[in-house]
């Protein structure tokens, strides 16, 4: 299994970062005493950022994926159909942030 964290906004995907693969290449660069070339996503930012820019209503999820599943196919999912793909990772996977606009939301004056 893989897992990976998606971002995204009211105007399409904006992040997908493969967690396991950063796990691990932190652990076998701290077994080999060398310095990690693949960085793990830097939750709290992205939280920030989401919260910053409140309008543009930011979703972030973990989902985990079977093996053989890349970021390349879930960017593509994303791109042949947003729609489709946010609700399967909001049914499939586990909200860590979300500012969703709601219908019930909208205030016409």
């Amino acid at each position: 299994m893989s897992q990976f964290v998606l971002m995204w906004d009211n105007t399409g995907l904006e992040y997908i970062g493969d967690v396991t693969a950063a796990d691990q290449d932190r652990m076998w660069s701290a077994l080999q005493g060398k310095p990690a070339t693949v960085t793990i996503p830097n939750l709290m930012h992205m939280k920030l950022r989401a919260q910053a820019n409140m309008h543009r209503h930011y979703e972030i999820y973990f989902c985990d994926a079977q093996d053989g599943i890349t970021v390349d196919d879930i960017r593509d999912m994303f791109e042949s159909s947003p729609q489709m793909a946010a609700d399967t990772i909001r049914k499939l996977g586990h909200c860590f942030y979300s500012d969703r606009a709601d219908a019930g939301q909208v205030v016409i004056t």
